[in-house]
């Protein structure tokens, strides 16, 4: 049997209905009940119970989403199906769910059939008055996690009519490159985030040195001679060095021997006072200022070698920049004291701390920790690979900005530590692509099918069902392919329609002795069959095919996670071979187009087309 989208979508409703009326738990019997009970509705299913292992395996897969998450992609499969979902003499969904679409709509603002998520309101917030920032460290190319903080960023700044900033967090020049500015500002200009001002901390350094010594002469903080093992040694038992007994005046004089670069690195660095005995590690005098040497700023060369940590340079930013309200993740939770201390200390005015969970997809990680070893060994060849949550991966693999948007306003402002399902980011982006994408063909592994008469020799086939982009004729002579995954289910005397071409009766199957052993999967088979008409019928399964006389070599990359938990999968790219419409040949490069009964797929080259989703 085949399982198609329509079908698939229905066990999930099913599946994830049953999840949120019962606790969260997904029963598989009732499951596979109510889909057997709504039958008659799966246009083409003969024998619904051949279809128990597909059922099990879309089923099994959602037990693995929170509660939260299942509610966003059952909502979001509801609105990405309304438009078969209206008339309840068309499917069953209709009417069980027509009132919750409704209360929906009131909810929440639409745009057409689109919800338009709603971020909740800002403490504080006065309209024209709200100034958010954005501030990455230009040490790597953007990923999933950084499109999160700035579009948030630039959803409040928008609706308040406020101010965006997007400042470079760039004091650690042996990490950052100049690509990575660049590269972090395409990401922006690709998620359509447009800030309003931009600026690097790098700028400000002789501002913040000024505040370094102001928190000196303060007593605020000290220059601390030890040696970092020391430090790190007497941090973790909460014992105080010698250090802390220095005169003013002589830390004074060697934060200013620090500026002019009179010391090696970690000769000495400049602490913060806080509290030794802390409960919170991040109180117990942390670093504000270190030296960095042997490496060129991308920035500013080597005109500075005393450099602010992200722990004092990021409130001083954040106050001399006006900003009012400063989003970031969680992961800084315990670091809000300390913020807050040192802008005390400097009389500074201080903005919101607003925090969040961290945007990551199970099995896809946005840690360098992870995928830089990945890029230096060469396993993987570029940060633009698919199978990364790099805005640059997520782009190459069909990924539309606009459904990254929506995905994350969905998932609102949470400090829940889950981590989403990539297919809630999918059906986001599907429902964009359903209205742009041509519908062609594609045969995985194919098999050659004899036709005794076609009586045309070419057909004319709609580049999309519904919706007008056009027509494209298609040669067609007695020799066609399909699928070798649908070919091995047929039977003498099955009947099967070709989409668009014609309904066929299967007469012999053959094995093909012209082929040997590297003939490929399925092409050492040969099909025969009898042309049946053209007449329209629901209960013939329908197949896609390539015509031999009109088609190409063609491969699919399908990616798969990298990590399974914290073990590298070394399985996480799939190659599907077969044959496509030779009309792709005539598409742009980066063209997205769906491949009937496969799925989406954006094309990356004349003769490979990377796997977006079904």
């Amino acid at each position: 049997m085949i399982a198609d989208q329509k079908f698939i979508n229905t066990v999930k409703l099913i599946a994830l209905k049953n999840a949120l009326d019962f606790n969260n738990t997904i029963k598989m019997d009732v499951v596979i009940s109510k889909t057997f009970s709504i039958s008659k509705y799966l246009a083409g299913k003969n024998n619904i119970k051949e279809l128990v292992p597909d059922i099990k395996e879309i089923a099994s897969k959602l037990n693995e989403l929170s509660i939260e998450e299942k509610k966003t992609l059952y909502d979001s499969i509801i609105l990405e199906n309304n438009h078969y979902l209206e008339d309840p003499k068309n499917d069953i969904w209709a009417k069980d769910n027509a009132k919750k679409i409704e209360e929906d709509k009131k909810k929440k603002t639409t745009t057409g059939n689109e919800i338009e998520f709603e971020l909740p309101i800002l403490d504080g917030a006065v309209h024209g008055k709200v100034v958010t920032r954005f501030p990455p460290e230009p040490n790597g190319y953007p990923h999933i996690g950084h499109a999160k903080a700035a579009v948030i960023d630039e959803e409040y700044a928008r609706k308040y009519g406020g101010k965006l900033i997007l400042r470079y967090d760039d004091t650690n020049p042996q990490k950052e490159k100049i690509e990575y500015y660049g590269a972090i500002k395409d990401g922006l200009d690709w998620l359509q985030v447009k800030p309003d001002e931009i600026k690097n901390t790098s700028d400000d350094i002789l501002k913040i040195y000024e505040y370094g010594k102001e928190l000196i002469e303060k007593n605020f903080a000290y220059v601390c001679s030890c040696s970092p093992e020391d430090i790190k040694r007497n941090r973790l038992n909460a014992v105080e060095c010698g250090c802390t007994n220095n005169s003013i005046e002589n830390n004074l004089y060697e934060f200013k021997n620090m500026i002019a670069g009179n010391y090696d690195q970690n000769q000495a660095i400049v602490r913060y006072r806080g509290n030794m005995s802390s409960l919170n590690t991040a109180m117990r005098d942390p670093t504000l200022f270190r030296i960095i040497k042997g490496g060129l700023h991308p920035k500013v060369g080597s005109k500075y070698s005393l450099w602010p940590t992200y722990d004092f340079a990021a409130p001083i930013e954040d106050s001399l920049d006006g900003v009012t309200h400063a989003f970031r993740t969680k992961e800084y939770e315990l670091r809000n004291e300390l913020y807050f201390s040192i802008l005390d200390n400097l009389s500074l005015t201080k903005p919101k701390l607003i925090e969040f969970s961290r945007l990551e997809f199970e099995g896809i990680p946005v840690s360098k920790r992870k995928i830089t070893p990945l890029i230096e060994k060469g396993i993987i060849k570029s940060w633009d690979d698919p199978r990364l949550p790099t805005l640059l991966g997520l782009r190459r693999r069909g990924i539309l900005p606009e459904a990254i948007r929506k995905f994350v306003l969905s998932l609102s402002i949470t400090l829940s530590e889950t981590k989403p399902s990539m297919e809630i980011l999918e059906s986001f982006n599907r429902k964009m692509l359903d209205s742009k994408a041509r519908r062609l063909f594609f045969v995985k592994n194919p098999v050659r099918l004899n036709i005794d008469s076609l009586g045309t020799d070419a057909v004319e086939i709609r580049n999309h069902p519904t919706l007008d982009m056009g027509k494209r004729m298609v040669q067609v002579g007695n020799i066609i392919y399909i699928s070798n995954d649908d070919a091995i289910k047929l039977k003498i005397g099955d009947t099967l329609r070709l989409m668009d071409l014609c309904n066929i009766e299967i007469l012999s199957i053959e094995k093909n002795l012209k082929m040997d052993n590297n003939g490929g999967n399925g092409r050492n088979i040969i099909i025969n069959a009898k042309n049946k008409g053209n007449e329209i019928s629901h209960n013939i399964p329908k197949v896609q095919w390539v015509s031999n006389s009109d088609s190409q070599d063609y491969r699919i990359l399908r990616p798969l996670p990298l990590y399974s938990g914290d073990k590298y999968n070394e399985n996480n790219l799939i190659e599907d071979y077969g044959l496509s419409e030779s009309y792709i040949s005539k598409l742009d490069l980066g063209t997205v187009i769906q491949f009937v009964r496969y799925g989406f797929c954006k094309i990356d080259d004349y003769s490979t087309a990377i796997f977006t989703h079904r």
